[in-house]
């Protein structure tokens, strides 16, 4: 299959730039998109063809993730990267379980961060900043995360379908430890990430070549560097007795009342941060 580029005048403008975000917009239906966002959507479709069901395979992850830290204690959440808030938003999942759940999103790209301001104008219980995820102290130290969410209690940190977008050079690793420094045992840490291991080499070209000049150029991981973002933390096995491990999101813990949605391009897995050892 030939790789798949945008033409250079379909890589956006200075106003309007292909958005990550907004490409995942599309795919899911949203209308907050712009025609070169539509354009690099097709151009990825070209380059790999399941690359719509993967995200609602995705999406469907994200929600049976979030109703799984809710039974296990967790009420409150930092969703980075958090795209826009399109079908199936973490405040809704959150607050249709537990109505005092809290959520703060945090995205970089102001189009996402604006509508969802407008959104989310006058609900209780959620927030949004304008922040790159990179910036730990930032995003920690922004008055909406000081104001709604209490660290001394247990977070859920969702990092869903965003680290791909985080080179090697920034080194997601260090990234997620600084966070991870910032939670309590009993915080959980989400993670759903592109891979390249089952696509051919046109593929993940293709795939690249999309995002190549953007804000957010794309970084294909294998399952095992994905696994190893979750040092520190405790995997929860993604089904009963099987073994811990991250997982094509369609394997974790699919609900058997739902058809499920398969994809072999998007693998992540959901862990505890664990008690210290005495």
């Amino acid at each position: 299959m030939p790789a798949a580029r945008i033409p250079r005048r379909l890589r956006g403008s200075a106003s309007t730039p292909v958005s990550a975000a907004r490409v995942y917009d599309y795919f899911l239906g949203g209308s907050t998109n712009f025609r070169p966002d539509r354009e690099a959507a097709t151009a990825l479709l070209h380059a790999i063809p399941s690359a719509q069901s993967d995200v609602w395979a995705n999406r469907a992850f994200l929600r049976r993730a979030v109703a799984h830290l809710l039974d296990q204690g967790v009420t409150q959440f930092l969703d980075l990267g958090s795209g826009l808030p399109t079908v199936g938003n973490v405040h809704e999942l959150a607050q249709r379980m537990n109505p005092a759940a809290r959520v703060v999103y945090v995205d970089c790209d102001p189009v996402a961060v604006t509508h969802a301001d407008q959104l989310l104008d006058g609900l209780h219980g959620v927030a949004v900043v304008e922040a790159d995820l990179r910036d730990v102290t930032h995003v920690l130290d922004s008055p909406e995360v000081l104001d709604l969410l209490d660290f001394s209690h247990p977070v859920g940190l969702l990092a869903v379908a965003v680290l791909h977008f985080v080179s090697d050079h920034d080194d997601p690793a260090a990234i997620l430890d600084a966070y991870r420094d910032a939670l309590v045992p009993g915080s959980h840490l989400v993670i759903s990430h592109a891979t390249g291991h089952s696509l051919e080499c046109e593929q993940k070209t293709g795939a690249a070549g999309v995002y190549e000049d953007t804000d957010t150029p794309l970084t294909l991981r294998t399952p095992t560097r994905i696994a190893a973002l979750f040092t520190g933390y405790d995997l929860v096995p993604p089904a009963d007795g099987e073994l811990a491990a991250v997982v094509p999101v369609s394997d974790w813990r699919p609900d058997p009342l739902e058809s499920v949605i398969e994809t072999r391009t998007v693998y992540g897995g959901v862990a505890r941060l664990p008690d210290p050892i005495r």
